[in-house]
């Protein structure tokens, strides 16, 4: 059984006038993130896990933020794509455990929403998507409130040859 683990990290400062999406999902706050794209942390640090686990580079690599063309992109169409090239490298997702770390907002009534969108996209059943989100204790960038980090771990496997 070949089997791929993948990990990925994501940052991004808070801004005003923008959007909170996190895990596809619109969450009410006073603030967004800022980024090239629409500053999706979760979906992000997922692309990443998935890209690395099957050796694809980071998300930087195949959306540069370096031109107009992925500015203010849905980080929903970027994890599509990403799925497709996962499945083009011959590997399906197990499963994918993912953490949001922030002081404010609190995300707890969000999860279900983000794991069913994260499913729904990378044509999964839920319960292969988990979502947590926890604070860092008033401590660091997160702590006072100035950005959200999100993490995330997949296990990819080989698709059985047809």
């Amino acid at each position: 059984m070949n089997l791929r683990i993948g990990q990925g990290i994501d940052v991004h400062a808070f801004a005003a006038d923008r959007r909170l999406i996190l895990g596809g999902v619109e969450i009410p706050h006073d603030r967004g993130l800022a980024a090239h794209s629409d500053g999706d942390v979760v979906l992000h640090a997922l692309c990443d896990a998935l890209l690395g686990a099957a050796a694809l580079g980071d998300i930087g690599r195949h959306f540069p933020d370096s031109g107009d063309r992925w500015k203010d992109a849905d980080s929903r169409d970027l994890l599509r794509r990403v799925s497709d090239l996962i499945a083009e490298a011959g590997f399906k997702l197990v499963n994918a455990d993912l953490t949001v770390v922030a002081q404010q907002p609190k995300l707890a009534r969000w999860i279900p929403d983000m794991r069913a969108c994260m499913a729904r996209d990378l044509a999964v059943d839920m319960s292969r998507v988990s979502v947590k989100a926890t604070t860092s204790e008033w401590l660091g960038f997160t702590g006072r409130e100035e950005g959200i980090l999100a993490s995330a771990v997949v296990l990819l496997q080989a698709r059985d040859p047809d």
